[in-house]
């Protein structure tokens, strides 16, 4: 029998194969077309992500019929464009093909894969004890820190930059979906 590690491990790469294929067929219908991203939308866009989400578990009704699992899969998502538009700048044009931005995606899939592993062996597994709205509000936490980052120019004293904001916004939603997943 796979141990704790373990299973969270399997859990991750199957929430971040469901994640890569979204991906993979929004590239298809709409190509690279977030490269245009600036960081500042990105990051809103983020936030509104997880603003629904938290919006969703106060009022416990959608009016549009999507419920709060997609949100956290769209934040991965953002999230790993963030990384790859930290990465590269952002552009004028769509200047990378499906095959480039799937192996981005791989790339920075696989990183935040290897940090949460990192991570939960020094935690223990705490995410297992934690609530899915404890994961939205760290989300939006993490979302802040990213605006004031910003807006200081990047020129922070002591704190981690806009990449570990974004792994750590991957990794709490993976944990949400994996939760929502079981709990349903």
């Amino acid at each position: 029998m796979a141990g704790t590690n373990e299973i969270t491990n399997m859990q991750f790469e199957q929430v971040m194969r469901e994640c890569r294929s979204l991906f993979e067929k929004k590239l298809h219908d709409y190509g690279a077309s977030w490269r245009i991203l600036r960081p500042t939308s990105l990051t809103d866009q983020l936030f509104i992500k997880a603003k629904r989400i938290r919006s969703l578990e106060i009022k416990k009704e959608s009016m549009v019929g999507e419920g709060i699992r997609p949100e956290f899969i769209a934040l991965i998502n953002y999230g790993i464009v963030g990384l790859i538009q930290l990465a590269n700048g952002f552009s004028d044009t769509v200047d990378i093909s499906v095959d480039e931005a799937m192996t981005l995606y791989d790339q920075y899939a696989n990183e935040a894969l290897e940090l949460m592993k990192r991570k939960n062996h020094d935690y223990d597994e705490a995410w297992r004890g934690m609530r899915v709205s404890s994961y939205t509000d760290f989300i939006l936490t993490k979302i802040e820190r990213i605006k004031e980052i910003e807006n200081i120019g990047g020129e922070t004293l002591v704190s981690e930059g806009v990449d570990a904001n974004y792994m750590d916004i991957i990794n709490y939603a993976v944990f949400g979906a994996i939760k929502l997943s079981v709990e349903s």
